[in-house]
């Protein structure tokens, strides 16, 4: 599996079919903010979204939206803050903040955040 810096210097794109959005790389996700959601409960227990990790990619599920691609304008993009698997999730110098931008074709943009950019909190 790809590392998140491989996939941003690749300029590796993601997939999204519906609510469903697929990642060439797995990570730990410690937020996630799309529309005026803000998502940090990751949890089993908790409803509006699932993530699952599989051997080549990793699945995020958002149950309180039905098409991606009908939510996201051009304008905003889906954020979120992640730590590439085995570095250290207390060091916020490891925290990546992450714009995924749903395209034609299923595409799922994925660029890094410059530090202008606003990320609700």
């Amino acid at each position: 599996m790809k590392s998140i810096s491989e996939v941003l210097k690749e300029k590796k794109s993601g997939l999204y079919f519906g609510n469903r959005v697929l990642l060439p790389f797995s990570c730990h996700i410690l937020k996630l903010n799309i529309e005026n959601d803000l998502i940090t409960d990751f949890s089993p227990s908790f409803k509006g979204v699932h993530v699952s990790e599989n051997d080549d990619f990793m699945e995020i599920y958002f149950y309180d939206y039905k098409d991606l691609g009908d939510v996201i304008s051009k304008y905003e993009a889906i954020k979120m803050i992640v730590v590439e698997k085995g570095k250290d999730v207390f060091d916020t110098k490891n925290h990546i903040a992450l714009a995924l931008y749903p395209e034609e074709n299923h595409q799922l943009t994925i660029e890094k955040l410059g530090e202008n950019q606003i990320f609700i909190e």
